[in-house]
């Protein structure tokens, strides 16, 4: 890292300028805006505005003419007559034609802000499917965490995957129920302004986690406006929600939500599910072009589950919809504060500063194998834990001009700390009464991270090194043991990563991305083990092309392969360690954004994936549900007459649900429609989910276990049946 400074600091004392000319880009409300596309009519060539709008155009001259292009805002040509411009951006009714493929490495951003702008989401439960090939699944009662499946990963709840909002992170590393939890419940998805991901190890700026890939959410800096909704449908559903401007003019801004969400569900034991969710921001523009942003937020959950049923049990002991133990399911709750400054230090320069703070409770209660350890008082356990996550990080961006090259630089350092305290494991019996404490313990872990990453664009080619460097520092003190004992142990990695993008032209470019990423292991698994094999590897490669053919049809494609290292795995609903062993994966995905005529739009993407243990005999070496064939699509319509409407499918393929593929877990098909209609300051609409009322099985896994009275064990398909056809009607008022 030092020696990069030095680099750095040679670099600003002997950098010069090539000709060209300057700019910002600015929505109508004088608000910065990123990724706006500056094209020079005469010479073909084109670069993107940064974070503070900011954009320089190599060889562009007095007496040229640009155009200048942004998602959801009317295109303008200007004629360029000073060296320096300002310019603004009014909005429009999305168009395919105003986007084009940029020359940044993170190339999927596109997709996201199309399928942002032409079809948002219903829940919070859809947030994270807004990454092609990314399925979720939900098996406890509503409050739990998703189970999220990628490129051939049974991620659990967050274990490959890095997911964060305004630069805060979601995953709870060394959590009560498993690594990298990720509940992005708190997050009301209104909100949302924008979203940043892409899949692969590839990014010096994503650290733990990012193995399968990254989701990073933004939430609005202004609300377009005021507003009040109200939704209620089939299995006495109902939510209401609410979103108010405080304050927004030229310098300031101020929001406040707030939802409030509770159901029956579809079971026949009622799961009495509720969630209030509060959400809070402002904003202010300082002189200089400098931004200050500080988030508040919190949200508490309760619920009842039915669980996971065993397909035995629906041959006459229960319903497909029934439970073996209802007494499952928990409360949660997550507090945030995050504070977010960027400093513009010159118009080459800027420092992006992110600063947060989150208290977080947790409790669960599951039976996952019913009477099999005790036929007595049954499986069910208990995970609690209380924690607090504290963190920052602080990221450098400069740009160079050295002769024909263009260099974007960034280099950031970052600190994480994670107290546990309670962090527990138990055999319960009805939610009351503790038969056995299994673990029991306090856990403090720290992270500390720095990276130094470049762009180097070079006509057609951007050249894209970076390296990243994490220390991480495991505490956990067993309140079982009969004598006091902290258990500590540390470890370092380094990650390079290279990425290699050329761009044909503004319709054409091909990539190639190189890395290594890593994920932590559970702090217990990590003092169990002695610090042998606790932050394994995974080597990542993706080849692939963004094509623009015709002006309204958007094509990605990539051939991908990633090779993750032994792990070792903390269990959380046993209580165990389990290895892994080494795994490849390889697939493709195929995506395509297609607009027809003004006001349809349609997008389908499809993913196969090869996943196998390495180590395995042939015939044992499959990736318990491990995703094979997915494909998702839909087509929304938007008419400036106020309706708007959209219909959604979804597929993933059967999968095998153990290593020899002796247990399958059956696929499924889902389609969800919606139709709304805007009149004036009034909005109705319908939401339906599942409606040819198919099915299928939400999430499955091959358990082991014994029903009360059975003589023997038995291993077969365990289940959370999906949602039936469900409807629910939508009124609002804006203001």
């Amino acid at each position: 890292m030092k020696q990069l400074l030095c680099i750095l600091l040679i670099l600003s004392a002997t950098y010069s300028f090539a000709q060209g000319v300057k700019g910002v880009v600015m929505s109508h409300d004088k608000k910065p805006l990123v990724n706006a596309t500056v094209y020079n009519l005469r010479s073909g060539a084109h670069e993107h505005s940064n974070e503070n709008g900011f954009f320089f155009l190599r060889d562009a001259a007095k007496g040229d003419s640009l155009r200048i292009t942004h998602v959801s805002y009317a295109a303008q040509t200007i004629f360029v007559d000073a060296d320096n411009l300002k310019i603004l951006l009014q909005p429009a009714a999305f168009q395919l034609d105003n986007v084009t493929i940029t020359a940044a490495v993170r190339h999927l951003n596109v997709i996201a802000d199309i399928d942002l702008q032409t079809n948002p989401v219903n829940s919070s439960q859809e947030l994270l499917r807004k990454v092609p090939g990314l399925f979720i699944g939900q098996h406890a009662g509503g409050g739990k965490a998703e189970q999220i499946f990628l490129r051939g990963f049974d991620i659990d709840h967050g274990t490959d995957i890095n997911i964060s909002v305004d630069g805060m992170p979601v995953n709870n590393v060394s959590h009560a129920h498993g690594q990298g939890y990720a509940d992005l419940h708190f997050l009301i998805p209104e909100t949302i302004g924008k979203i940043d991901f892409d899949k692969g190890p590839y990014y010096a700026s994503k650290g733990n986690l990012a193995t399968a890939g990254y989701v990073a959410f933004e939430t609005k800096d202004r609300l377009d406006n005021s507003l009040v909704q109200l939704e209620a449908g089939k299995f006495n559903a109902f939510r209401t929600l609410g979103m108010f401007n405080l304050l927004n003019n030229e310098k300031n801004a101020a929001w406040f939500a707030t939802d409030y969400t509770k159901t029956d569900g579809f079971f026949d034991s009622p799961q009495n599910f509720n969630r209030l969710n509060l959400m809070g921001k402002y904003s202010v523009w300082l002189p200089n072009n400098d931004k200050l942003s500080i988030a508040a937020s919190h949200f508490t959950s309760k619920w009842n589950a039915s669980g996971q049923i065993p397909e035995r049990a629906t041959h006459g002991l229960i319903s497909r919809f029934g439970a073996i133990d209802d007494t499952e399911g928990g409360n949660t709750s997550r507090s945030n504060i995050n504070l977010q400054f960027l400093k513009q230090v010159d118009e080459n320069t800027f420092v992006k500063n992110t600063a947060y703070f989150s208290h977080y409770d947790f409790e669960l209660y599951s039976n996952f194998t019913f009477f099999l350890n005790d036929p007595v008082n049954g499986d069910q356990i208990r995970q609690k834990e209380k924690r607090n996550i504290i963190g920052f990080q602080s990221e450098l961006n400069r740009n160079f001009y050295l002769n024909k090259l263009t260099i974007d630089f960034q280099a950031g350092v970052g600190l994480r700390n994670d107290n546990i305290s309670n962090i527990e494991l138990s055999h319960t019996v009805n939610r009351k009464t503790t038969v056995e404490p299994i673990m029991l313990g306090d856990i403090n872990e720290t992270n500390l991270s720095g990276y130094a990453n470049a762009e180097i664009n070079a006509g057609k080619w951007v050249i894209n090194p970076g390296l990243r460097i994490d220390h991480l520092k495991f505490d956990y003190t067993d309140q079982l043991a009969p004598n006091y004992k902290q258990q500590s142990q540390s470890k370092s990695t380094l990650s390079p990563k290279l990425n290699i993008i050329y761009n044909q032209n503004h319709r054409l470019q091909y990539f190639l991305k190189l890395g290594k990423g890593f994920h932590s292991n559970d702090t217990r698994v990590v003092v169990a083990q002695q610090g042998k094999k606790i932050l394994p590897a995974a080597y990542g490669a993706d080849l692939g092309i963004m094509w623009k053919p015709l002006p309204r049809l958007m094509l990605n494609a990539a051939a991908w392969y990633i090779y993750l290292e032994q792990e070792f795995v903390y269990v959380g609903d046993e209580g165990v360690v389990e290895p892994s062993g080494k795994s490849s994966r390889q697939g493709i995905d195929l995506g395509a954004r297609y607009q027809l005529g003004k006001y349809l739009f349609f997008n389908g993407d499809f993913t196969y994936t090869y996943a196998r243990a390495t180590e395995e005999p042939k015939g044992e070496d499959r990736i318990p549900l491990a995703p094979r064939v997915t494909l998702a699509g839909g087509i929304a319509f938007k008419h400036p007459s106020g309706i708007s409407a959209s219909i959604k499918t979804r597929y993933l393929g059967d999968r095998p649900a153990n290593e020899d593929n002796s247990i399958v877990a059956k696929g499924y098909c889902i389609t969800d429609a919606s139709i709304q209609y805007q009149w004036k300051h009034f909005g109705i609409g319908i939401i339906t989910e599942n409606i040819l009322n198919a099915s299928w099985n939400e999430t499955q896994f091959a358990t082991t276990s014994r029903l009360k009275d059975e003589p023997e064990p038995v291993t077969e398909i365990h289940f959370t049946p999906g949602i039936p056809f469900n409807i629910r009607g939508v009124i609002s008022y804006r203001f």
